[in-house]
């Protein structure tokens, strides 16, 4: 493999000497922005190796290097071992920004390329006016990958289907006037959507083109007068595509968006330039004024209705009882041998798959034992599965897709013995767990500023993790959604109530153990005074934490309390859908734990 990756490198290389490049950027993303890609797309892990979900690599004819957060650093070191590519540590004191590293490392008058499909409207201009600063010139007009990969995945043909409307609330004809309304503001004439998951939310559809998003590879022009989906037109069904025309919703081949842009109508267009690639942007007539505004379904899909709370609500039951089936299952069989990282991961996807409703896994899942627990993202391959034995620790981080709602989860299990410093971090982790999921909190806080609650516990221990603290979940959509994050970097949307946001605090110590405790939470109103109004979170996930590896001492009074709230509300809940074995097991494990 690593003789391929350079194979590739220097077919790159070949291209940019023909085509008088000192340097070409691979991103991660595809011509939607989207975090998770259809294998299409995934150029930066075909000249890379690298596997990991974020990242970008640089290429010149002499460097390479890839820029990954710190989610990857680990995994990113062991993939680009032997390829040449060195790894560089974003938001690490001393790592120099991509830009940054171009401007010292080559000359002005140099040109580094991009392909303009690829690459957002905001991240192109934003790069091009820093280089630009030391003479070097940006030019997207390139798709060199095009031409060297030859085995290049198809796109997916996979047919689209309808959400029903009873678990998405809101008819994609009234979703496209709350959209029309949104955009008032920005006064413009129309709006494309580029982002594949708001327009799955905007139409009530779902596809199966990105591995764990049920989204499909499409555009979506709204305008006052017209809606335009860009799809394949082998992915529609003819009753579909006759539903959608009876709804004033016209369809047009995926690739036509390039001729329907350029003779635009009207005078003005909305995007969102950091979802927007660069090359949508310049298929525009001059005479179109371009508006720069944030997508007016962002905010729409984030905060849930009524529908799609019960749906969440009636997903993590199902969730919940394939994961106490597993937790008990676990419990017994690691004792008798056998289990490895793959194993475990493959019989909790089995006990899912056995629940209504379910549709596959919203992304994949994360079972690290011991060391292989400190890589944030791990994903175990059939030269890394390590066997479980009874000790230590094993992070499990998991989710589900059914049709009412997606689920994420992490618990961090105690498969025996632990060490001290094992059960004094994961301690500090679920008081920071604790911590946030107690919050109250004004209307107008963003994330950023309850980010400090689920780490104040391990700061005063000197201890940090560097990822973020909480992220949206989609309804039956993409497991990480947006505006709002809950994260140190500063997010500044608001948290409302019908957003829900996962609570996921970690400690991670390298080569010997990770320890991660998650819940999926929902924002919802706690109480109005005359200061205002306040909000507060209610878990979504119902699934025990285990108590075995707490330092009970570590606790304070509030902190314990939560904890059997929590395991009481988890026990009342999911105890009526469980048989007498599981029920009597669940009864152990939510039992009040006192000092």
């Amino acid at each position: 493999m690593k003789e391929q990756i350079i194979h590739r490198i220097e077919l790159l290389r070949s291209y940019m000497a023909e085509n008088e490049l000192s340097a070409f950027i691979i991103p991660s993303t595809d011509p939607h922005a989207s975090e998770y890609t259809p294998d299409h797309w995934k150029a930066r892990e075909w000249i890379s190796g690298f596997t990991g979900s974020a990242g970008t690599v640089v290429i010149t004819h002499e460097e390479a290097a890839l820029w990954t957060d710190s989610r990857y650093f680990l995994q990113a070191a062991e993939q680009l071992e032997g390829t040449g590519i060195k790894l560089m540590k974003e938001r690490i004191p001393g790592t120099p920004s991509i830009s940054e590293w171009l401007m010292n490392t080559l000359y002005p008058g140099a040109v580094v390329g991009i392909d303009g499909w690829v690459h957002s409207i905001s991240e192109t201009e934003a790069l091009s006016n820093e280089l630009m600063q030391e003479g070097i010139v940006l030019d997207a007009t390139h798709t060199p990958i095009d031409k060297i990969w030859n085995d290049r995945p198809a796109l997916s043909k996979e047919a689209v289907c309808e959400q029903p409307l009873e678990y998405a609330g809101i008819s994609r004809t009234d979703k496209i006037g709350m959209i029309l309304d949104a955009l008032v503001p920005c006064e413009a004439d129309g709006v494309l959507l580029s982002s594949l998951d708001e327009i799955a939310w905007a139409l009530n559809l779902r596809g199966n083109d990105v591995h764990c998003n049920p989204v499909f590879v499409s555009y979506l022009l709204i305008t006052y007068e017209e809606t335009i989906l860009f799809i394949d037109p082998d992915k529609l069904t003819p009753e579909l595509k006759a539903t959608l025309k009876e709804q004033e919703i016209d369809t047009e081949n995926y690739t036509a968006i390039k001729e329907i842009l350029k003779d635009y109508p009207y005078k003005t267009l909305a995007v969102d330039c950091a979802r927007t690639s660069y090359a949508i942007a310049q298929l525009l007539n001059p005479q179109t004024k371009l508006i720069r505004c944030a997508s007016p379904v962002s905010m729409l899909k984030a905060v849930k209705n009524e529908s799609e709370i019960k749906g969440f609500h009636q997903a993590m039951l199902r969730d919940g009882v394939a994961m106490v089936k597993f937790l008990k299952w676990l419990e017994e069989a690691v004792p008798q041998g056998g289990q490895t990282e793959i194993s475990v991961s493959d019989k909790l996807y089995s006990l899912r798959a056995e629940q209504p409703l379910f549709k596959g896994i919203s992304f994949d899942t994360i079972a690290g034992y011991k060391e292989h627990g400190a890589i944030v993202h791990y994903e175990a391959t059939p030269e890394t599965d390590k066997p479980l034995a009874p000790e230590s620790l094993l992070l499990l981080d998991s989710g589900a897709q059914y049709v009412d709602g997606t689920t994420d989860i992490t618990r961090t299990i105690a498969l025996g013995p632990l060490t001290d410093d094992e059960k004094k971090d994961y301690t500090l982790v679920l008081k920071g767990h604790i911590q946030l999921s107690r919050a109250c909190f004004p209307k107008g806080t963003c994330g950023t500023q309850l980010d400090v609650l689920a780490r104040t516990a391990m700061w005063r221990e000197g201890v940090n993790y560097l990822h973020g603290t909480g992220h949206g979940v989609g309804s039956y959509l993409n497991v990480h959604e947006g505006p709002h994050q809950i994260r140190m970097n500063h997010m500044p949307t608001p948290l409302q109530p019908g957003m829900t946001v996962t609570d996921e605090p970690g400690i991670y110590q390298t080569g010997r153990y990770g320890i991660r405790t998650e819940n999926t939470l929902l924002v919802v109103p706690y109480k109005e005074t005359e200061y205002g109004e306040f909000y507060t979170f209610e878990p979504l996930t119902l699934c025990p934490i285990d108590v075995r590896p707490i330092v009970t001492e570590m606790l304070n009074d509030e902190e314990l309390t939560w904890l059997n709230d929590y395991h009481r509300l988890v026990y009342e809940k999911l105890s009526p859908m469980l048989d007498e074995e599981h029920r009597t097991w669940l009864k152990e494990k939510t039992a009040p734990l006192a000092r």
